[in-house]
C-alpha cells in the first residue's frame, strides 16, 4: 500500500514537472519568456465593462435643488437632502430623490430613515461628499458613519454619479497602522466613518455608481436581505487602511456582480451571519482580495454558508480568495464555492487562515470556527513567489474538512521559484492534478470532528 502511494505521488510529480517545462518553454503554452520574465498567455479575465445606466424611472421627482440645495461643494446641503428625503419617503407616487448633474453636494453625517410609502429611487447624477477630514467633522456628530439608510425597503441607489469620501486626512491619523515606525500605531482617536451604510433594510439595489476614497469601508450592509449590487467602480489608494470595497454582515440573499474594486483592503468582505451570497464577474486589485471573515473575534459565534465566487479576476493583491478566523471563536463556514477565478501576481491566491490575528500576539486556543465543504475549481494564473500559492492553515483542534481542489494551476509570476503549498490539519480531495502539487492535503476525514451541526448553525 505504501509503495503504491509513493508511486502515485511520483507520477503526479512527474506530470507536474512536465507541465511546468511545457508551459514555460513550448510555444503556445501558458507562459513564454521575454527579457527573462514569464509572460502569461492565460485567457483574459471574464470581466466586461459595467452595464449602461438604467433607463430613468417615471415618477415624482424630488430635486434637492428645490429644497435649498446649493451644490457648490462648499455650502452645507444636508438640510436640503433631509427635506427632500422626508417628502419623497412619504410620497404616494413613485419617488425619485435627485442629486442633479454638474453639482457637488456637501453632506454632514446623516441617517435617512424609512420605511417609505413606496420604493424610492435615489438618483445620484452629480457628486456628493462629506466634510474634509476629522478636523472639519462637527464635534456633536459621530465619526463612525457618514450616510446611513435605516429601515428602508425597496430602495435603489444609482445614477452614474460620484460619491467622494475624501478619506486622505482620516487615513493619516496617527492611530492608523501605516503611520507609526515600522508599521506600528500611535495613540489618539481612531474613529473613521463608513461612507455608505444600509442597516436593517431589504430589497435594495445599488448600481451604476462610482465611489472613491472612503475614510473606512466604502459600502457596508448590516442586517439586510435581498441586496443587489451591480456595475460599481470603487477606488482608493493601495495603502489606504481598512477601505474595504463592500462589506456585508448578518446579511443574506445577496448578489454582487460586474464591478471593479481597487483599494487598500478587502475587495469584498463577508462577515458573520451571511448566507446565500453570489459574487460574479468582479475585477479586484490592488487590495486584499475576496475574504470570508474575519470571524470568531473575542470568542464570538460566526455562521457563514452558501457563498459562491465565480468568473472573476484578482490582480496585484496580497490575497486571492481567503477564509480567515480568530482562535477561540465557534460556529461554522460551509458550502463555499470558488470557481473560474484568474489570479494575476497575487501573493496568496488560495488561503485558509484559522490563526488570524491583527497584532501577532494572539495565543492558540482550543475552540475555532469549523470550516467544511469548500470547493476550489478552475483557479489559474500567477502568484508572487514570496509566499506559497496555497496556504491551508486549520486549527489544531478543529480541522478543516472536505476541501476539494480541481483544475488549480498557479505559476510564479517571475522566474522559476516555486514554493510548496502549506497545509496544517486540512482534509480534502484533489479531483485533478494541481500545479503545484498539494501533497500536504490529508485524505479522508479526521478521527474526531467538532460537535457542530452546520445546517443549524
Amino acid at each position: 500500500m505504501q509503495n503504491n502511494m509513493e508511486f502515485t505521488r511520483f507520477l503526479v510529480l512527474l506530470v507536474f514537472l512536465i507541465s511546468m517545462s511545457s508551459a514555460a518553454f513550448v510555444n503556445g503554452g501558458l507562459f513564454s519568456y521575454s527579457h527573462g520574465h514569464i509572460i502569461s498567455q492565460i485567457s483574459q479575465p471574464p470581466f466586461s465593462a459595467p452595464a449602461p445606466a438604467p433607463a430613468p424611472h417615471s415618477g415624482a421627482i424630488f430635486n434637492v435643488m428645490s429644497y435649498g440645495g446649493i451644490g457648490d461643494g462648499v455650502a452645507d446641503d444636508t438640510l436640503a437632502f433631509k427635506r427632500a428625503w422626508d417628502e419623497a419617503c412619504q410620497s404616494d407616487l413613485t419617488p425619485i430623490l435627485l442629486a442633479p448633474k454638474h453639482h457637488s453636494f456637501l453632506i454632514q453625517s446623516t441617517i435617512f430613515t424609512g420605511p417609505c410609502k413606496n420604493p424610492l429611487l435615489f438618483q445620484i447624477e452629480g457628486t456628493i461628499m462629506p466634510p474634509d477630514g476629522p478636523d472639519s467633522w462637527p464635534k456633536n456628530l459621530t465619526k463612525r458613519q457618514w450616510l446611513v439608510f435605516y429601515r428602508v425597503n425597496g430602495m435603489s441607489m444609482q445614477g452614474g454619479g460620484l460619491i467622494d469620501g475624501r478619506g486622505e486626512k482620516w487615513w493619516n491619523l496617527p492611530c492608523k497602522p501605516h503611520r507609526g515606525v515600522n508599521g506600528t500605531t500611535l495613540p489618539g482617536p481612531c474613529d473613521s466613518p463608513v461612507a455608505i451604510r444600509f442597516f436593517t433594510s431589504s430589497n435594495l439595489t445599488v448600481q451604476d455608481l462610482k465611489i472613491k476614497n472612503s475614510p473606512l469601508f466604502h459600502f457596508r450592509f448590516d442586517n439586510c436581505h435581498d441586496v443587489h449590487i451591480d456595475s460599481l467602480y470603487i477606488k482608493a489608494p493601495p495603502n489606504s487602511p481598512n477601505t474595504d470595497g463592500i462589506h456585508i454582515e448578518n446579511t443574506y440573499d445577496v448578489t454582487i456582480h460586474n464591478s471593479i474594486v481597487s483599494n487598500g483592503d478587502d475587495c469584498i468582505s463577508i462577515g458573520a451571519g451571511c448566507y446565500n451570497v453570489d459574487i460574479r464577474n468582479m475585477t479586484c486589485g490592488p487590495g486584499h482580495g475576496i475574504s470570508i471573515g474575519s470571524l470568531g473575534i473575542k470568542q464570538s459565534r460566526a455562521c457563514v454558508s452558501n457563498i459562491k465566487v465565480t468568473d472573476s479576476t484578482i490582480r496585484n493583491s496580497d490575497n486571492g480568495v481567503r477564509i480567515k478566523t480568530w482562535q477561540g471563536g465557534f460556529g461554522a463556514v460551509s458550502k463555499v464555492t470558488f470557481d473560474n477565478i484568474r489570479m494575476d501576481n497575487v501573493r496568496n491566491p488560495i488561503i485558509v487562515d484559522q490563526y488570524y490575528c491583527s497584532n501577532k500576539a494572539c495565543t492558540n486556543q482550543t475552540s475555532a470556527v469549523y470550516i467544511s465543504d469548500v470547493s476550489y475549481s478552475n483557479i489559474k494564473g500567477t502568484f508572487d513567489a514570496r509566499s506559497p500559492p496555497m496556504r491551508l492553515a486549520c486549527s489544531d483542534s478543529v480541522p478543516c474538512t472536505n476541501l476539494t481542489l480541481s483544475e488549480v494551476e498557479l505559476y510564479p509570476s517571475q522566474g522559476h521559484r516555486m514554493l510548496d503549498p502549506f497545509c496544517w490539519n486540512a482534509y480534502g480531495d484533489l479531483k485533478t492534478v494541481t500545479i503545484p502539487p498539494v501533497f500536504c492535503l490529508l485524505e479522508g476525514n479526521p478521527q474526531s470532528l467538532p460537535n457542530v451541526d452546520v445546517d443549524q448553525c
